[in-house]
């Protein structure tokens, strides 16, 4: 039967469950369809760190939430309108992420005695019975049974079918959302193309979904969030981690010079060495090393032999990379640090947020060690920053940090496809052979105090490499103290000259000058930008900059800064930025600080600037 259409211009859908249930599939699959179909959108994976963790327990919960929309979508929402939970632990660990009239779609058979025990729930006070849900839409489903009975006659198991009750969610909320099943369909059938049973199964359950939406009463309407207005290009869906992997290659093949990536896997950095994996086609090297340092130190060997030398961690792998980058420094080559930064410290929280390292990439090298750092503002910008992490590599011959984090890393936004002939050239060039007779000298400099790249076997390019400090401009060892002094400000006068050709600092939004500015740094933008929009359309002056190049900081910065009476400086940490900014610029500015694991809410930010205002 036809059902009428609702029209809504954004809409925020919460899927949990357990870390079996493929609540992370079912999100992802839901988000490439809604960046098919033109929407924007921002989305938001929440999962545990542990590979299986206890099922049916609070621990064990696995979320994702997407937040799509007709118009500018900057965060995945501070609330739900729909909450899709596979059991009780699921519900019980992400009501409070739903708004109040919202819609519950629950898998009643999780909320059995077994599953109710599991979520510390006693058996008298099942939600499902007791009334405390009556400000909710609850929708009650037993996807379970629905799904056995769908795939009685599939020949799988039931642990098999189980599995799979994930595409029948799937397919509901297509059809509540008036998308294509298409494009899961081949997915699926690309997925499990060595299994044709367990593909099968999945598209049965994907359109029993999309049918049961279809014939039930269950639902009484589709909802219709048309595309957004974007400009003109093509899209897709993409990873912060993804993102910083086509960075990469798109650097490489504009310079024309190789990469080479040694690391080691750790959350939530991995899916950088597994998207670079796949793309050995464009002469992509990786080495997946016994540890952290034997990944450092092998890509500082590709970057001595010519090639672009990549390493990416998060902080605890960057704590044990650091003397092989201050080896970098000392040798003045071609370096990038990827930090994809999580909770800390230790182990900390191994699949949760934060922006904790930022100190550890400016400051945490033994000496006098400077490093550039840079970071990006969400999932697509990794593109951007990594390709610049390379161009700035290259032309200073420096080590280069990237600071992403695990918000940004697992997050998704839409990405506009960049051409060619749009991005900036990369214009690397190695010392030519010497053959005048003359003793080469490796620390020679031109204008951006870059010493040349010289490549092992070129003739006539022999030097002395190593760890001891060089003497200027021969590159001898040396103990010296004043040549040590000497080149201790030149390295620091080296990541300075970087500064003049970086972007000047902008203000993104609100006026250039007035009352208070509030300044983030990496994946705290959409939430900044969200919460300043909010002010603005209410009437206050409030404006926001965002800073990508951290070291060295914007040669405008103070200039701008300098035009506010206060500056708020939200960040997921215990104020790092703050401080730099205090340091640098004598000004009182003003911390926002958030440790829990989880990104900012724009009503957080939003509560501190109406304080102010």
């Amino acid at each position: 039967m036809d059902k009428e259409a609702i029209e809504l211009d954004s809409v925020v859908i919460r899927f949990a469950g357990d870390s079996g249930d493929g609540m992370q599939l079912t999100g992802t699959q839901f988000t490439n369809t809604a960046a098919l179909f033109g929407n924007d959108l921002a989305t938001f994976p929440d999962f545990p760190a542990e590979i299986r963790a206890p099922q049916g327990t609070l621990a064990g919960v696995s979320g994702y939430q997407v937040h799509f929309g007709s118009n500018k979508i900057n965060t995945p929402g501070d609330h739900c309108d729909v909450l899709v939970a596979m059991n009780a632990a699921a519900l019980t660990a992400n009501l409070k992420w739903l708004k109040t009239g919202g819609t519950i779609i629950v898998n009643t058979d999780g909320f059995d005695a077994k599953n109710l025990r599991l979520a510390n729930i006693p058996e008298a006070e099942n939600p499902l019975e007791n009334g405390s849900l009556d400000k909710y839409a609850v929708k009650r489903i037993d996807i379970t049974k629905i799904s056995r009975a769908a795939l009685a006659d599939s020949g799988l198991g039931t642990k098999e079918i189980d599995r799979s009750k994930n595409m029948f969610v799937l397919g509901l909320i297509y059809w509540m959302y008036n998308r294509s099943i298409d494009g899961s369909v081949e997915f699926l059938k690309s997925k499990f193309k060595k299994n044709q049973a367990i593909a099968d199964a999945n598209i049965k359950l994907l359109k029993a979904g999309w049918n049961y939406g279809e014939t039930t009463e269950t639902f009484v309407s589709k909802i219709h969030v048309a595309p957004a207005k974007m400009e003109a290009g093509v899209y897709r869906s993409i990873m912060g981690n993804q993102a910083l992997a086509y960075g990469l290659v798109a650097a490489s093949q504009k310079s024309g010079i190789p990469i080479f990536l040694g690391t080691y896997p750790i959350t939530p950095a991995s899916d950088i060495l597994h998207e670079l994996s796949k793309l050995k086609n464009f002469g992509i090297r990786t080495f997946q090393a016994e540890d952290e340092i034997a990944g450092v130190c092998a890509a500082i060997g590709a970057a001595y032999g010519g090639s672009i030398g990549i390493t990416s961690s998060s902080g605890p792998g960057i704590a044990l990379k650091m003397e092989a980058i201050g080896l970098a420094t000392m040798l003045e080559l071609p370096l990038i640090v990827l930090n994809v930064q999580r909770g800390g410290p230790s182990t900390g929280l191994p699949t949760k947020t934060e922006q904790s390292d930022l100190m550890q990439a400016l400051y945490g090298r033994n000496g006098e060690c400077p490093v550039v750092v840079i970071a990006p503002q969400g999932p697509s910008d990794c593109f951007h920053m990594a390709y610049e992490a390379i161009n700035i590599a290259t032309r200073h011959m420096i080590p280069v940090f990237v600071l992403s984090d695990g918000y940004i890393a697992n997050g998704a936004e839409p990405w506009k496809f960049p051409e060619s002939k749009d991005l900036p050239e990369i214009n690397v060039g190695f010392a030519a052979a010497n053959t005048s007779g003359d003793k080469f000298m490796p620390y020679e400099r031109d204008e951006n105090l870059s010493r040349p790249w010289a490549v092992p076997g070129t003739a006539g390019l022999e030097h002395r490499i190593g760890g001891l400090e060089k003497q200027n401009v021969t590159g001898n060892i040396s103990y010296d103290a004043d040549n040590h002094e000497f080149m201790t400000k030149l390295r620091q006068d080296k990541v300075n000259k970087v500064a003049d050709h970086i972007p000047l600092q902008t203000v993104d939004n609100g006026p250039d000058s007035g009352d208070l500015l509030v300044l983030g740094w990496g994946s705290t933008y959409g939430a900044i930008k969200t919460a300043v929009n909010t002010l603005r359309d209410n009437g206050k002056t409030v404006s926001h900059a965002h800073i990508r190049y951290l070291n060295p900081l914007p040669k405008n910065l103070g200039e701008v800064l300098s035009k506010f009476k206060q500056v708020l400086v939200p960040e997921m940490n215990s104020g790092q930025l703050v401080k730099i900014i205090r340091d640098k610029f004598m000004i009182d500015a003003m911390p926002l600080n958030k440790m829990q694991g989880q990104p900012f809410t724009t009503a957080e930010i939003v509560k501190k600037l109406e304080e102010l205002v």
